[in-house]
Order: C-alpha cells, then sequence, then structure tokens
C-alpha cells in the first residue's frame, strides 16, 4: 500500500469564470501552485489531477503530476461534490491495485496553499489520528450578532445577543475552501468529508480567498501579492 496520495480536482466546465482552473494567476496558470505545492510538499507518494478535460490533463502532465485517468461524465456536472469525487479517485486506483492509506484533496484554485501548510495537516492528521483536517478561518465578526433582510428591513439573527459585546462572543470559523487531508479508510465508510473527528487548521484572513467570481480573483490576486512583498522584507 503507498502511504500518501494528493488529489486536485480540476474539471473542465465552470460557468462564472470560464476555464478558471487553468486561467493565469500572476502570469500562471492557477492550477500551477496547487500542483506545485503537492510537489514540494514530499509528503506525498503521488500526485494526481482529476479532471474530464483533455487540455487540463495535458497541462498537468506537463506541469509534473500524473493522469492516470479521466474523471467520469457522473462527477464532472456542477452538483458532484467533493467526496464523490474523492470516492471515485480512490476506487478508481483501487481498481488499477494501488491503494492509499492517507489522501489530500487540493482545490485547482487555491494558490494560498503551500508545501509547509500540507506538511503542517497531514503531522496535524497523524498526531491527533484524526479522520479529517480541514483549513478553517474565523469570521471577522462574531456571527451571533449577524442580520438578516426580510422585506427589506433587517433583523438580528439572534437578537438576544443585540446588547452583548462582541468581545464575549465566542469566535466562529468556516472551511477556508483550499484542500482536506483524510485517512481513507475512514472516509470511505461514511464518505464525508466533516465528522465528530475532523480537526481544523487555522488560516489568517490574508491567506484565504473564495474565487467564485472576477471580483474574487482581483482581491486573491491582490492578497498574494501583498503576502510576497511581505516575505521579501522579512
Amino acid at each position: 500500500m503507498k502511504k500518501c496520495l494528493a488529489i486536485i480536482t480540476a474539471r473542465g466546465g465552470s460557468k462564472r469564470i470560464p476555464r478558471k482552473n487553468i486561467k493565469e494567476f500572476l502570469g500562471s496558470p492557477i492550477i500551477k501552485y496547487s500542483i506545485d505545492a503537492a510537489l514540494k510538499a514530499g509528503c506525498f507518494d503521488e500526485v494526481m489531477v482529476s479532471t474530464d478535460d483533455n487540455e487540463i490533463a495535458e497541462l498537468a502532465i506537463s506541469l509534473g503530476a500524473k493522469v492516470p485517468f479521466l474523471r467520469s461524465k457522473e462527477n464532472s456536472n456542477d452538483f458532484a461534490t467533493t467526496a464523490e469525487v474523492i470516492t471515485e479517485v480512490l476506487e478508481m486506483y483501487s481498481e488499477i491495485g494501488q491503494e492509499f492509506e492517507y489522501a489530500c484533496c487540493i482545490y485547482p484554485t487555491a494558490p494560498f496553499v503551500t508545501a509547509e501548510k500540507l506538511n503542517k495537516a497531514y503531522h496535524l492528521l497523524l498526531e491527533k489520528n484524526a479522520e479529517t483536517v480541514v483549513p478553517v478561518v474565523s469570521f471577522g465578526f462574531p456571527i451571533l450578532r449577524s442580520f438578516k433582510i426580510e422585506n427589506g428591513l433587517i433583523k438580528m439573527n439572534w437578537p438576544e445577543h443585540i446588547n452583548t459585546r462582541s468581545q464575549d462572543l465566542p469566535p466562529a470559523y468556516h472551511d477556508c475552501g483550499q484542500f482536506y487531508f483524510i485517512q481513507t479508510a475512514l472516509f470511505m465508510q461514511n464518505k464525508k468529508l466533516f465528522s465528530d473527528v475532523s480537526v481544523g487548521l487555522e488560516m489568517p484572513e490574508s491567506e484565504v480567498q473564495d474565487i467564485d467570481t472576477e471580483e474574487d480573483w482581483k482581491v486573491a490576486e491582490i492578497k498574494y501579492t501583498f503576502l510576497l512583498n511581505k516575505m521579501r522584507k522579512e
């Protein structure tokens, strides 16, 4: 049994940002950042790209990743979940006689993922014997003081906290949308990325950006440039 597999999920279809997974991000195809991070991490026996797209497959191979098979049509639509894609990859590897004890699903539009973060998550998975390690980031303001809008009027989601000081409320976190490190045997039992034994790896806000729109893309480039400049000064 091989020990660890990196799965970079990069289907060809993208509605809001056409060809999103291979679009240039500060001079390089954005998928290159995920592939480079996985290759440099040193904890993976194999780095593969799961795609249904021949152009993406060719680019991935040229960047050093493997594409041993193409993704099925069933898992290439807008409704396929990440867990379903991971399951398919692990099952297809099993069919060709390859098993992995651990795996990490990395999104192709995650330029803030680094080899160091992947290694940290891997060692946390082993140390905590977790089912999953998930990068998380805190909300910038306590969600217990958040509003909803009904018929144009704002109403508190939790009105009992209208006078509670923000510093007295517990922090809340959300998924960074960057990668998921899993123990494959445990994952394959329930096919879920979040369970009672999932561990969070906290990330700073400056290194997190969901990229769904052109504006998101520009914000991500600004944040990434800021980090590059910061590292050069250190």
